[in-house]
């Protein structure tokens, strides 16, 4: 083959004269309207997302300094039967005073890694309301139960 068939003309001197191809409107596309965007934003503080929620668990090790293991019992469909079956989780928390003892429940709450292990913060939870018979049923009926003879 020669040499003239091989070379191609420089690109310089190869000019296409079309809108299409020298960045101009799309056949495709449809003219556009011009829209007015103001340029005042509004002061918005930025939203926190909070995807981690906080679990509570029980204290079952307080052993070590500043830190307490917490196990964290949930419940899950299992994968093959479909049932809901416990299951058991181990934490470490930070527990800067040393306030909770073995079998205290408290609060977990996600935190910056204080350690390899330890990115949870432990909180304490208010006791919960036990059954109180008092608030329950009134003292004072004003009807004589049964056994008990009015004297009057």
């Amino acid at each position: 083959m020669s040499a003239s068939l091989l070379q191609l003309p420089p690109l310089q001197s190869l000019k296409i004269r079309s809108n299409f191809f020298n960045g101009g409107a799309s056949i495709l596309n449809k003219p556009t309207t011009t829209v007015s965007i103001s340029t005042t934003t509004p002061s918005i503080a930025p939203l926190q997302i909070r995807a981690m929620r906080t679990m509570q668990g029980k204290v079952v090790c307080s052993t070590n300094d500043k830190t307490v293991a917490v196990e964290v019992v949930r419940l899950a469909p299992h994968p093959k039967y479909k049932r809901r079956v416990r299951i058991k989780k181990k934490f470490q928390a930070h527990d800067p005073e040393n306030q909770f003892k073995v079998g205290d429940f408290v609060q977990l709450e996600k935190s910056r890694p204080i350690s390899k292990t330890k990115s949870f913060l432990a909180v304490a939870l208010p006791p919960k309301n036990s059954v109180r018979t008092s608030h329950l049923v009134p003292k004072e009926l004003g009807i004589p139960l049964e056994g008990t003879a009015a004297t009057e």
